[in-house]
């Protein structure tokens, strides 16, 4: 008897690891146009969408179905209020389907794919969160006589009141943010457009990170539940000069020209994004290779941005922080190499997806 007894509770227990261990399908969302119409859609193995609108109208519920949402900030905001729950149900029934495809399911060739926000209330971009880029922008020097290395915090660097407290034994300098705004966000597969006169335009390529829900001043500890999923931005920079030294550095001319922050061209849910403080990244520009780094060597990561970014405003779902570039810039380079017509790039993290783009000439 106790024999049976314990063969129940270990066929128990090893039924629950089994369960568990069974996670949703992997998925990614996006945001796509098809004959005029803007829809939400869910994107599997990277080769086709399903409409999640016209399926949630053809799929049987389990239970309650819930409203389809009205872009990705809806989608984002509700996905743990019924959303994900209708989005696996609707993802086994596909993949149940097999050949037999349903009609609310598309290649992705056969869809336009837009911006996956349209468009971020709030984007925050980090600048020089990598110590060999640090090093690169200061022309490979470790620095001024008796200056401590790039990425190192400069003498005379303190806490920031009420938004970054410093550890005494913090050998890093403070985190640096800046605005990028929504009106540069162009999509996968559309044109970074050369601006009128302007020659020195430079390539970042970063990973993003999309926001759940309101946060603010939340800790390091508490920033993963506040990000809802991983995508890239391209933070297209402005290298040439401002005509003169007002105020140091000009941000609204080196970063918000019209088409200067790619995104996309999807969004990967954190569920499947298991550890992005190790995601490989690559950049290359025409097939060759210019950035081969890891999100392991940023200086400040992910969830340390969310914070202090949170301790500056309010985040609200579906704004987007993109967390700096690895070294590997062309403006860095010598002789130095800038985008010009005609050239094709791709940004790509491991386990979240690529960003591709082709550049046009200025006007």
């Amino acid at each position: 008897m106790k024999r049976t007894l314990l063969g129940l509770v270990v066929a128990c227990l090893l039924a629950g690891l089994v369960t568990r261990a069974q996670p949703a399908p992997a998925f990614k969302l996006g945001t796509f146009a098809r004959d005029g119409q803007t829809f939400v859609g869910v994107v599997l193995r990277d080769a086709v969408v399903i409409d999640f609108a016209r399926a949630d109208a053809a799929v049987p519920a389990a239970a309650a179905k819930v409203q389809p949402p009205a872009d990705m900030k809806d989608l984002i905001a509700r996905y743990d209020a019924g959303v994900r729950t209708r989005i696996v149900e609707i993802v086994a029934q596909v993949e149940k389907a097999g050949t037999s495809r349903p009609s609310y399911v598309s290649d992705l060739k056969q869809v336009k794919v837009r911006p996956p926000i349209m468009y971020p209330s709030t984007m925050l971009n980090v600048a020089v969160n990598y110590r060999e880029h640090a090093q690169e922008m200061a022309g490979g020097q470790p620095g001024a006589t008796g200056a401590p290395p790039p990425g190192s915090p400069p003498p005379g660097t303190t806490s920031i009141a009420g938004i970054w407290e410093r550890k005494p034994d913090d050998p890093r300098w403070n985190p640096y943010m800046f605005i990028k705004l929504p009106s540069a966000v162009i999509a996968s597969e559309e044109s970074i457009t050369l601006p009128r006169g302007r020659t020195q335009i430079d390539w970042e390529c970063e990973l993003g990170v999309v926001i759940s829900k309101p946060t603010r001043y939340v800790t390091a500890a508490q920033a993963g539940d506040h990000i809802f999923g991983y995508t890239m931005e391209m933070d297209v920079s402005d290298r040439e000069a401002r005509g003169d030294n007002r105020y140091g550095s000009d941000w609204l001319i080196a970063k918000n020209h019209d088409t200067f922050a790619p995104m996309g061209p999807f969004i990967t849910p954190r569920e499947f994004v298991p550890d992005p403080k190790n995601l490989p990244v690559k950049f290359t520009l025409n097939g060759a290779v210019m950035q081969d780094a890891s999100t392991a060597l940023m200086i400040h990561d992910v969830f340390e941005l969310v914070s202090y970014g949170s301790n500056i405003m309010t985040l609200r779902a579906g704004d987007v922080m993109a967390t700096g570039s690895p070294a590997g810039v062309g403006s860095a380079r010598t002789p130095p190499i800038f985008l010009k017509d005609g050239d094709r790039t791709t940004c790509t993290y491991e386990g979240v997806g690529t960003l591709t783009n082709t550049v046009a000439g200025g006007l």
